[in-house]
């Protein structure tokens, strides 16, 4: 019998853990651990293909070219290309983690990163609202002359000073999908869509450019999801489980969630916060339109227990 297909999405949180925790070093025994959890799954009798956050991964990449081109002179590294550098490192990272994971299991099996491009349409309206902050902050002079010279959209921030901000642009396809499909039918755990895949734009004539902009990770993995017939999508995030009314006394730890109820609460816009838990329910609801069965919400280290159905939060249509 042929093991069953899942899409995991991994968060940040399984990366670096907190502010204390940011060297290469401390993220590979991050990522020992996710990975550990992640085998368990696959013991379990499932293939895999996971996705997997690259936020504070970028922003440290830019931080260095900012300041090799302030102290050096050195040429400025575009976001795009930030992207698939932080792509190449992660899944090294990654890859290896299962690697060794499986040798020490015994377990025959492949580990593969895929460096993902993910086509956006140009004229998606993110592009004429950037909203994502990213880099480091500046002075007004600075943000100003970035503006004038290179093009950059800036804002204030909450008093801490300036920064750049890029669209968000909705992902639209997979532009590696096709060697996805391949190496998951050989069997192999596929590292994929990294950061929500390195956006780029189609000039014509089948050509296609990077473009500065960052995509949500978890739209990118629900994409993925659809695209390879998954038949479950596993967001591993912080928490164990979704609440509503977050933060708030009426707060309540959710078990099973409909496709129906989860597109209430968004509706509703008050029980999930905005950059967090209310993109991973939005992922799930588009996974579940297109024909996904099942969606599961909860951290990596109880992966095992929720698949047993004994943590985590479900989400069936």
């Amino acid at each position: 019998m042929p093991n069953k297909l899942a899409v995991v999405a991994v968060g940040g949180n399984s990366l670096i853990r907190d502010d204390k925790h940011v060297t290469v070093e401390d993220q590979m025994v991050a990522l020992r651990e996710t990975a550990h959890h992640i085998v368990d799954m696959i013991e379990a009798g499932w293939d895999l293909a996971i996705g997997h956050g690259n936020g504070p991964q970028v922003g440290f990449i830019l931080r260095r070219s900012e300041i090799a081109a302030k102290v050096e002179g050195m040429h400025e590294v575009p976001l795009d290309v930030c992207g698939a550098d932080s792509q190449g490192a992660i899944g090294y990272e990654f890859q290896q983690a299962l690697q060794n994971e499986y040798h020490k299991r015994g377990i025959e099996k492949g580990a593969a990163t895929v460096i993902t491009q993910m086509l956006v349409d140009k004229n998606d309206p993110a592009f004429q609202k950037p909203s994502k902050p990213i880099g480091s902050f500046m002075d007004e002079a600075e943000a100003k002359r970035r503006e004038s010279e290179m093009s950059w959209s800036v804002v204030e921030d909450a008093g801490r000073g300036w920064r750049r901000v890029v669209p968000s642009p909705l992902p639209k396809k997979i532009l590696e999908l096709d060697s996805v499909k391949l190496l998951l039918n050989a069997g192999v755990t596929v590292i994929t869509v990294g950061g929500g895949g390195i956006p780029v734009v189609d000039k014509g004539k089948g050509e296609h450019q990077g473009v500065a902009a960052v995509i949500d990770k978890d739209f990118a993995s629900s994409l993925l999801a659809q695209e390879i017939g998954a038949e479950l999508f596993l967001i591993a995030t912080a928490v164990e489980k979704v609440a509503i009314n977050f933060g708030k006394p009426e707060q309540k730890w959710l078990d099973k969630m409909t496709l129906a109820e989860a597109k209430q609460y968004l509706a509703e816009g008050t029980h999930f916060a905005k950059g967090s838990m209310a993109p991973k329910v939005q992922a799930i609801t588009w996974f579940l339109e297109n024909g996904g069965k099942q969606a599961l919400i909860t951290n990596p280290e109880n992966i095992g227990r929720a698949l047993r159905g004994e943590t985590g939060t479900w989400i069936v249509p």
